[in-house]
């Protein structure tokens, strides 16, 4: 009886913890989850003991991401209930073919796989581009890709609107640590922070994206972009993943990234 006493307190604890982050009313989180007022504040209070259908309910409501809601359901003192994967076991599998065809279907542009913090999980043949020049300790498994980015013995020196450009890195950043509270991320974003100088925001953007534009030997690069994740996942590994995919933002861009695939194919021959 003390354990689920400790666990009541708990889970309510984490519920009205999360509910504030939201600024979520009792009465607004109760009506999307399908319960009454009462009872919700009876289970924030410690005491009433959710079931796990009405926790997970309750989790769905408040937008936590899988491994959040499992967190939940350990503080109510249930079993998680989303599996946790690694990408080379069999259930993933044919998650992780499918990312390797979208990759090299993305040729001749970078395109990487990242799991939290910027851990690159994958990436195809053309993300050589932004490993060029930067030290070998940054280049050691497992690569930190924002780190690369930003870092001064990364692609920093190469990237001549780095003030620009890397604000918006970091504070995408600070709106996930805002929206999921991590004090890894916390300090996580308080090193990228550091290596990004200070500026005015400049005009340098196309309007409805800030380019990154990247010097390389054989010119500047100006690239966008994209973000892409798995919005069906059930498993805690697949919905962490993220892929990143650049696209050049001109054409010459684009004809200098297709002149450095056609050399390095015609290399591999």
């Amino acid at each position: 009886m003390v354990s689920r006493t400790i666990q009541q307190h708990g889970v309510g604890a984490e519920l009205s913890r999360w509910r504030r982050l939201r600024r979520i009313s009792q009465l607004e989180l109760a009506t999307r989850a399908g319960t009454t007022q009462r009872h919700l504040s009876f289970v924030e209070s410690g005491r009433s003991l959710p079931g796990r259908a009405m926790v997970i309910r309750l989790a769905e409501s408040l937008g936590l991401s899988l491994r959040e809601r499992n967190e939940l359901l350990v503080a109510a003192g249930y079993a998680p209930v989303f599996p946790e994967s690694a990408l080379d076991e069999a259930a993933l599998r044919p998650v992780r073919a499918a990312l390797d065809q979208i990759m090299h279907g993305h040729l001749p542009y970078p395109a990487l796989v990242l799991a939290p913090y910027g851990r690159v999980v994958a990436a195809n043949e053309a993300v050589e581009v932004f490993t060029e020049g930067a030290a070998p300790e940054l280049l050691r498994p497992p690569v930190n890709m924002l780190r690369l980015m930003l870092h001064p013995e990364g692609m920093a020196p190469r990237v001549a609107n780095l003030a620009e450009w890397g604000r918006h890195v970091v504070e995408n950043l600070r709106a996930r640590a805002r929206h999921s509270p991590d004090p890894r991320l916390d300090d996580f974003v308080t090193e990228l922070a550091g290596y990004v100088p200070q500026g005015p925001i400049g005009p340098a953007h196309l309007g409805f994206a800030v380019p990154m534009r990247l010097a390389t030997a054989e010119g500047e690069l100006r690239l966008i972009t994209t973000l892409t994740s798995f919005a069906t996942a059930t498993d805690v590994t697949l919905a962490e993943l993220r892929l990143e995919a650049f696209l050049p933002a001109d054409q010459a861009t684009a004809d200098l990234l297709h002149a450095r695939h056609r050399r390095r194919t015609a290399a591999a021959r």
